[in-house]
């Protein structure tokens, strides 16, 4: 059972990614999934959620609008589209069971993201 991200890379202010969250040993669709991140020096930080069993999502004030969380239950794959990226959200951003989580005990290791010019 575990999560493996990948996506993560150097973009400059205002450019976009998109995070892959790929889940093996379980069935990820059925389960609340969220996607946390971590800066240098600080604490981790939730980022959004999506409900299990449907579409239902949640984001932090400061993603609304950029941030997009999805899931392909065919891929068994959660998604993040990331857009308007801003250097505050450089941090290292990776997936995890749960809904509104900051830890979780399945967590994937996770993938960098560094907005600078």
């Amino acid at each position: 059972v575990q999560l493996v991200e990948s996506g993560g890379g150097l973009v400059q202010p205002g450019g976009s990614l998109r995070l892959s969250c790929v889940a093996s040993g379980f069935i990820s669709g059925n389960y609340d999934m969220s996607w946390v991140r971590q800066a240098p020096g600080k604490g981790p930080e939730w980022v959004s959620s999506i409900e299990g069993g449907s579409s239902v999502t949640f984001y932090r004030d400061s993603v609304k609008g950029r941030f997009t969380i999805s899931r392909d239950n065919t891929k068994n794959t959660l998604y993040l589209q990331m857009n308007n990226l801003k250097p505050d959200d450089t941090a290292v951003y990776s997936c995890a069971t749960g809904r509104f989580v900051t830890t979780s005990p399945l967590m994937g290791q996770g993938t960098q993201v560094t907005v600078s010019s």
